[in-house]
């Protein structure tokens, strides 16, 4: 399970450190993609595997489902682990989640996500995360926390 935030920055050669507490649940090498919110998602193979089957379960004949299907795997791409810990970010990635130096690596559950500084303390500042907000919204789903 991934949890907490860490700030990071990205070397000019579009390297950046993966914080060790994330790094055995991601494994050596780990599946880096376009994500929601315009951040990257990282999945351990393990995680990988399931979200895949997930996506596979979506009905082809579905123009949403085969578009939600091409976002994320035509994005994805295997990130190798250096001896430092470091893994290399593709330029079509950074561009996508406009990765500039300073990034956030935070842990959601069974996934890891990359942010650009600017737009995670943006997001997690307004009200996408007030804690009060979200619950109602749970509540009317039928979850209660």
């Amino acid at each position: 399970m991934f949890y907490g935030e860490y700030l990071h920055t990205i070397d000019p050669k579009s390297r950046v450190i993966i914080p060790a507490k994330f790094r055995e649940g991601l494994g050596h090498s780990f599946i880096l993609t376009k994500g929601l919110d315009n951040c990257l998602f990282a999945y351990s193979p393990k995680e990988w595997a399931n979200f895949e089957n997930k996506l596979k379960s979506l009905p082809l004949a579905d123009k949403d489902a085969r578009a939600f299907m091409r976002f994320f795997f035509a994005g994805a791409t295997e990130c190798v682990l250096d001896k430092q810990g470091r893994i290399l970010i593709p330029q079509n990635l950074k561009e996508y989640a406009g990765l500039e130096k300073d990034v956030y690596i935070i842990g959601i559950s069974t996934r890891v996500e990359i942010w650009d500084r600017a737009k995670w303390e943006n997001y997690s500042s307004n009200e996408n995360l007030s804690g009060e907000k979200l619950a109602e919204k749970l509540a009317s789903l039928g979850i209660n926390i």
